[in-house]
């Protein structure tokens, strides 16, 4: 079967775009990077691709707010237009860290990205639990094994506009678990993800966990052991295939 087109969405201050081609590529897909401004000149090219991913960094130097400048790049005349038409009609989307913010202040996501709790910078290795079933990135993960990642963020600490109806949707994606919260999110939430399950949004950085060799445990790790953040991946890309 023909691998699915993945765009990567690029732009200054990005610094994670080919560590997302390369961990979609190996999840299956094929990934092209795309600058926001090209995509912003020409959002037919979304037409073509079966998934979108904003990569992790500081896009615009997080100018006026982490992600805005790039939010309202995406979200603004024809290329938010084109976004809302690849989300309606089923395609997965994936924000990672700074995207996730871009996700939020687009609004395709609810609830926003604060300041970390620490006041500080983090940069460590956390473990996620995947709890939603409606999540097309999730979906089958839950209650299997936990994914290690790491995060490298100031601005973390998720904060839902109403966590009951993030609960009632089952939009709740990812809770940091085994106490690694690393910036004070609410009810440990790591990653959450649209009511229609196709938008994910996370702060954690799954693509630089999808070898063993990358894992906290290194060559300890059997190599034929597949990380579980690259199964998170491989689900967006088998949605976007079946889809």
């Amino acid at each position: 079967m023909k691998r699915p087109l993945a765009i990567v969405v690029s732009g200054p201050g990005t610094n994670r775009d080919t560590d997302v081609a390369f961990a979609l590529e190996l999840a299956g897909a094929r990934a092209e990077i795309t600058l926001a401004g090209a995509l912003a000149a020409d959002p037919s090219l979304l037409a073509d691709a079966q998934l979108f991913v904003i990569a992790g960094g500081f896009s615009y130097g997080d100018a006026l707010g982490a992600g805005r400048l790039l939010a309202l790049e995406l979200s603004h005349g024809r290329t938010g237009d084109a976004l809302a038409a690849f989300v309606a009609a089923g395609k997965p989307v994936l924000g990672i860290c700074n995207g996730f913010q871009v996700l939020t202040r687009a609004g395709l996501l609810p609830g926003a990205l604060d300041h970390n709790a620490s006041g500080t910078f983090t940069c460590r290795w956390v473990r996620l639990s995947p709890v939603s079933a409606r999540c097309v990135w999730t979906a089958g993960l839950a209650g299997v094994r936990d994914i290690t990642c790491p995060v490298a963020h100031g601005e973390g600490r998720y904060v839902p506009a109403n966590l009951d109806a993030l609960r009632a949707g089952d939009q709740i994606a990812l809770t940091y678990s085994g106490g690694t919260n690393p910036n004070g999110a609410t009810e440990d939430i790591a990653g959450i993800c649209d009511p229609t399950g196709v938008v994910l949004g996370l702060m954690p950085h799954p693509e630089n966990a999808v070898l063993a060799r990358q894992l906290p445990t290194g060559r300890r790790s059997p190599d034929h052991e597949r990380p579980a953040a690259l199964d998170l991946l491989i689900n967006g890309v088998m949605y976007a295939k079946e889809h």
